[in-house]
């Protein structure tokens, strides 16, 4: 059964602080300022996996538009792109970079206007401040 960590997101870590770090998503020209809870114990300048987690604050499903994460430089505050996974709660959104999205838990939060989210929707998520990234099972290089 697939599961989030399925979509994994790829890039290196040039910068890594206390509690965040620059995260380079392979791919784009990207340059996400994530947190790290605990601490950033990976490899840097090297080819990584991880999850990129954000919580939403509004979820809306549109018709067109492109994928991407904004701004590219810094901390993520909006996320649009197709729907690769959905559970119960969580969405999977590949934004030029695969991002795992928590669905905020007030019913006015989500704008279904264009149906519901299923694989596949096209969704825009205006974020709350903290995406955080999640380190996963080291690379073969």
């Amino acid at each position: 059964m697939p599961s989030v960590n399925d979509f994994p997101a790829a890039g290196t870590v040039s910068v890594a602080s206390k509690d965040t770090v620059t995260f380079f998503p392979h791919g784009t020209t990207y340059e996400l300022e994530l947190a790290s809870p605990g601490g950033y114990a990976g490899p840097l300048n090297r080819r990584i996996n991880c999850l990129i987690r954000a919580m939403a604050r509004k979820v809306f499903t549109t018709q067109a538009g492109g994928s991407f994460v904004a701004p590219i430089f810094g901390r993520p505050r909006v996320i649009q792109g197709r729907v690769l996974y959905v559970e119960a709660g969580l969405i999977v959104v590949r934004a030029g970079v695969n991002i795992v999205v928590e669905l905020p838990a007030s019913d006015n939060a989500i704008d279904l206007e264009r149906g519901s989210i299923q694989v596949g929707s096209l969704v825009n998520v205006v974020a709350e401040p903290g995406a955080a990234m999640e380190l996963l099972a080291p690379v073969a290089v």
